[in-house]
Formats: structure tokens, C-alpha cells, sequence
């Protein structure tokens, strides 16, 4: 059980925590994409750096994705309300006809008893 006393997360809490985000930008959802996200989330893509609100506006005329599967999922439990999660990303963006692949990794912190996302990084498939 997580609590503010024992902050830790299994690998099935931290995926459920990341699809979490990805079911977000699938339905379109800025709401639940913000709660996810802590106030000072930094996210690293081939594109640039982008802030949390800057995450929430890719959502701001609805999904940007139609569909995903993540796969190859290795987690790290730090202690002290930090945890990371790294996986394999097969996705189509919502409007295209051929999925991309990326590999993610995913910094997660516990505040107050809630686990919100604080840094990711997406690595381009070779």
C-alpha cells in the first residue's frame, strides 16, 4: 500500500500510473494528462523540451494518439517516493497510418501520497 509513511510502488502500480498518461493522450483527456504530471514535469523528445503545460496543450483540440502498446518494461523502485519506469512504445499518432516506436523512460515521485510524473524522456527506435 502506498502512504505519505511507506511511498513505494510495485511494477504493475507503475505501468498502470504510465498507461495511465498514454490513455490520456488517446481520449483526448488534458484533465487526467494534467493530474499525472507534477508541476515541474520535464519531458525530453526529438522535438525539444516541453513543460507540463506544454504536455496538456498537445491535448488541446483532443487525442493525439489512437492507439498504443507498451512492452519491454523495466522498473526501478528508488526508495524515498521516487521510482522510474523504461519500456518499449509501438503508438500511432491520431490521424496517421503507420505506427512509430520509441523507447521511454519515465522519472515518477510521490507527493503527498500521490504519484505524479516528473521527467520523460523518448528515445526514437533505430
Amino acid at each position: 500500500m502506498v502512504t505519505r509513511d511507506n511511498p513505494s510502488v510495485t511494477r504493475a502500480g507503475l505501468l498502470a500510473l504510465e498507461t495511465a498518461v498514454w490513455q490520456a493522450l488517446c481520449y483526448g483527456d488534458a484533465a487526467a494528462d494534467r493530474a499525472a504530471l507534477a508541476e515541474d514535469f520535464l519531458g525530453v523528445y526529438p522535438s525539444g523540451q516541453a513543460t507540463r503545460a506544454e504536455h496538456v496543450a498537445q491535448l488541446a483540440d483532443g487525442p493525439s494518439i489512437a492507439a498504443f502498446e507498451l512492452s519491454q518494461v523495466v522498473w526501478r523502485d528508488y526508495g524515498n517516493g521516487l521510482a522510474m519506469i523504461s519500456y518499449h512504445a509501438r503508438y500511432r499518432r491520431d490521424g496517421a497510418e503507420e505506427d512509430e516506436q520509441m523507447y521511454v523512460s519515465s522519472l515518477w515521485r510521490c507527493e503527498a501520497g500521490t504519484w505524479r510524473n516528473v521527467f520523460s524522456q523518448d528515445t526514437p527506435c533505430a
